[in-house]
């Protein structure tokens, strides 16, 4: 059972989360015409009076833009403006992970965009490690990325993850703990909600925008961090092949942070990940308000 965060956002107001309901008849529910935002917050170690939230900018930014793929206008500041008071009616005590979402909250039955309510939900909930910091172990899906020509893959687009659903499925009743998704060209996209990066001969590669991944933020946070230690850096086509040989191999994400990968299929890879490692105690002393250099992707909020 989910430990929900007490009050919820719903139709312009906060009340409690087991009163946030919808209609059954409501459209999203029915067709996936909604877009959903995630970010973590954490109560601040240094200071019990102040929440602190990661990247909350960029989050609203791009739940913006999604909106916008749905014909929804739906400013950054009133998105942010929202959590900060969703957060401070809460007042979280642990870690915990915000999920706002955009959807077409009318009761008609037709597909379209058009001439149809919207809404600005959010809710939220405690939340430790998604993926166990120790390794996890993925297979390769079945299932393939869907592309950018049949959906909006720059936004989180709610219809896109019945195929994330599908793939952790697979992955979790074969016995693995996570699938890793090709694109319709044959090369490695991303995995279920995590963007993908591997190691080989000192460099960082990760697919690019073109191979139809999301445009993660906690991605864009590495490549960041990565730069500034000096690691090269290739955004490209990944093959299959090149994770089965890589030297480490990690995911990322909002909710998995930096989850090291420790066997693909029936390959093991090294235990030995020292980038990895470092790149995820960097991630955790930011998200932690420890690190001057990073101090402006940290938005504290008074509780």
């Amino acid at each position: 059972m989910e430990n929900f965060l007490p009050i919820a956002y719903l139709k312009n107001r906060f009340l409690p989360f087991q009163d946030a309901t919808i209609s059954i008849a409501t459209h999203a529910l029915h067709y996936g015409t909604g877009a959903f935002g995630g970010m973590r917050g954490i109560p601040d170690p240094q200071n019990p009076n102040q929440i602190l939230l990661f990247r909350l900018d960029r989050h609203c930014q791009r739940l913006s833009a999604s909106a916008k793929m749905l014909h929804f206008d739906l400013p950054a500041d009133k998105i942010q403006q929202t959590i900060i008071d969703f957060v401070q009616k809460n007042k979280p005590t642990v870690s915990f992970y915000i999920r706002p979402f955009v959807y077409t909250s009318g009761l008609g039955i037709a597909p379209r965009l058009h001439n149809i309510e919207k809404d600005f939900l959010m809710y939220g909930l405690e939340l430790a490690d998604y993926l166990s910091p120790e390794g996890v172990s993925c297979r390769i899906s079945s299932w393939c990325r869907q592309e950018d020509r049949s959906l909006p893959l720059r936004g989180k687009i709610s219809a896109a993850y019945i195929t994330s659903s599908l793939a952790k499925t697979e992955a979790i009743e074969s016995g693995f703990d996570e699938a890793i998704l090709m694109n319709t060209q044959g090369k490695v996209c991303e995995a279920s909600g995590m963007n993908i990066f591997l190691m080989r001969n000192g460099t960082l590669i990760t697919p690019g925008f073109e191979q139809d991944i999301l445009e993660g933020i906690t991605r864009d946070s590495v490549l960041t961090i990565a730069r500034d230690l000096g690691i090269p850096i290739q955004e490209r086509p990944v093959d299959r092949s090149e994770l089965l040989i890589a030297d480490e191999v990690f995911l990322c994400g909002t909710a998995a942070k930096v989850a090291p990968v420790k066997r693909i299929e029936n390959y093991q890879l090294p235990s030995d990940r020292p980038i990895t490692l470092q790149l995820r105690e960097i991630l955790t002393a930011v998200t932690e308000n420890r690190s001057e250099k990073y101090r402006d992707w940290i938005f504290p909020v008074p509780v």
